[in-house]
């Protein structure tokens, strides 16, 4: 196992606990067999502006390693934009007919950012992703698959008590403004999304076969 998968698995060990995970029902994604998924830029509910971009520029490569084809997100937006939808939440309107006529994808996934960005509280730091991915069939219209994302990335104490905990938290401000480890959280609440062990996405139809060892 990857160090990536892996640290995925420590990850989605630690976010379910002790609870059981129920099995997801995967009827409706068997019977769609989706080859091709748009994925629209997401509704943004939370109070960073940047978030929809951010997270989009995130989710092809997962899509396309669990094997699917995935429509090129910057040219769809710029298509979409041209055509009179200039955001996301008109966008995310549009009759599932019309992706089917002009676009042709198999399904469209659906993504609502509940919550994004770094949250600075007293002396600590963490960075958070929450939301939710819906695939929908286009040509029935019925969901696919669904499931939250969600990542939290927390900053330590830094050692030596107060001081270093204040240093610590002094230091991630200063970091955090430069570069911006939200996608990277993304990345890591897609994954834990889209490779859980009873929920995941299941594998598409260009997913690599893995070949049985001797």
């Amino acid at each position: 196992m990857s160090l990536p998968r892996f640290l995925v698995l420590i990850c989605i060990l630690t976010l379910t606990g002790c609870t059981a995970v129920q099995p997801y029902d995967y009827t409706a994604l068997n019977n769609a067999a989706p080859r091709s998924i748009l994925v629209i830029p997401p509704i943004n509910n939370s109070i960073d502006v940047t978030a929809p971009y951010s997270y989009l520029s995130t989710v092809s490569q997962p899509l396309a390693e669990k094997g699917y084809y995935v429509f090129p997100v910057s040219v769809i937006d710029a298509f979409l934009k041209e055509n009179g939808l200039p955001t996301p939440m008109e966008m995310n309107s549009i009759p599932l007919d019309k992706i089917k006529e002009h676009i042709g994808a198999d399904a469209v996934l659906y993504v609502t950012i509940e919550d994004w960005g770094q949250k600075f509280v007293l002396l600590s730091s963490k960075t958070i992703v929450k939301g939710n991915l819906r695939l929908v069939s286009v040509t029935t219209g019925n969901l696919l698959w669904e499931s939250p994302i969600m990542a939290e990335v927390a900053s330590d104490s830094g050692g030596g008590g107060l001081a270093g905990a204040l240093v610590n938290a002094i230091l991630t401000q200063v970091i955090s403004s430069i570069n911006d480890r939200t996608p990277a959280v993304a990345r890591m609440a897609n994954n834990i999304a889209f490779y859980s062990p009873k929920r995941g996405l299941l594998p598409g139809p260009y997913a690599p076969v893995e070949v049985p060892k001797n």
